[in-house]
């Protein structure tokens, strides 16, 4: 079995932890999506915490949740706002690559607090690791999970990883129910990054590109047939990212045949000799497993699991 060097990233700064009887925010950086409020506070209560939705959660410009300066307003004020323990995105969809360049990271760093979505909201997470430097979590947007009715380990693993019970030492638990697939095996030790792969690929050549060396790059995905999984990738690998990496995470690749994945999987990456495990619920999926975005990881592809080497929340 190959181990694969250790890291020498230095570790993105972890994140204060979700207190109990906590206060939740949720914002529309992306797309927008009508939201039953007292559904989803009833939701939040029933788990012992409080819910404060933004201003535009409640707008719709077109396919965008309200305007960029609403969107992006949400944003900053939320990190600003000292009773906000952590902070959800409504949904995914589209534009918040479009709020990029007027973000302001420091406040986003003088008030680090989790940060939580996927899909479309990979933009994000790709700038606050470059330009802010603390962990964000790929997991569950308000909508489509949260009061989607979604298996419950998505739940689970959702406040597990903000409260602060899965610590530094730990492998992330994965159901049973959903067996991984070793693509090429081996140990590797890396930060864990990227999400969308589609918005990984769309923000290559741009400032908020991903740090990719020395990673382990994290994938998913939804309504992209095969062939352009394919177009991306090679995207990837043509810009020289595939080959900084130390390894690769696979999560779920929505509409796309498993076989034909493994197969595309193992021609991409067995050349650059790094672990690959496929299968990881994580993204457009139910159950849909929060993931620590830019904290040390250690994965081992042949005995299928993903440990985490540092914690990523702290407990006031």
């Amino acid at each position: 079995m190959t181990v694969r060097p250790t890291h020498t990233l230095c570790p993105h700064t972890p994140v204060p932890a979700l207190p109990s009887e906590g206060l939740i925010g949720v914002i529309a950086p992306a797309g927008p999506a009508p939201l039953d409020t007292d559904k989803a506070v009833q939701w939040m209560r029933a788990r012992g915490y409080a819910l404060k939705v933004f201003p535009g959660v409640y707008e719709k410009d077109g396919y965008l949740a309200g305007s960029d300066e609403v969107r992006l307003g949400d944003l900053h004020a939320a990190f600003a706002d000292k009773e906000v323990d952590a902070i959800i995105c409504l949904r995914g969809g589209y534009g918040t690559p479009r709020l990029l360049d007027r973000i302001d990271f420091q406040l986003l760093r003088d008030n680090a607090k989790p940060f939580i979505g996927y899909s479309d909201i990979t933009a994000v997470h790709l700038a606050i690791s470059r330009y802010a430097g603390f962990v964000t979590f790929h997991g569950p947007l308000l909508n489509a999970d949260i009061l989607g009715d979604r298996q419950p380990p998505t739940e689970a693993s959702f406040f597990n990883m903000l409260r602060g019970q899965v610590r530094a030492g730990t492998a992330l638990p994965h159901p049973v129910a959903y067996p991984l697939t070793t693509i090429e095996p081996g140990i590797a030790h890396g930060r864990l990054l990227g999400g969308n792969l589609s918005m990984i690929a769309a923000t290559m050549g741009t400032p908020y590109e991903i740090e990719a060396e020395g990673g382990i790059l994290f994938i998913e995905d939804i309504n992209e047939p095969l062939y352009r999984i394919d177009r991306l990738l090679t995207h990837l690998r043509l810009a020289g990212t595939l080959n900084k990496l130390r390894g690769v995470l696979v999560g779920d690749v929505a509409g796309v045949e498993k076989t034909a994945l493994e197969r595309l999987l193992k021609q991409t990456f067995a050349p650059l000799r790094i672990p690959v495990l496929s299968g990881w619920r994580s993204g457009h999926c139910d159950p849909n497993l929060t993931l620590p975005l830019g904290a040390l990881v250690r994965l081992d592809a042949g005995n299928k699991e993903l440990l985490l080497e540092q914690d990523v929340v702290v407990r006031r």
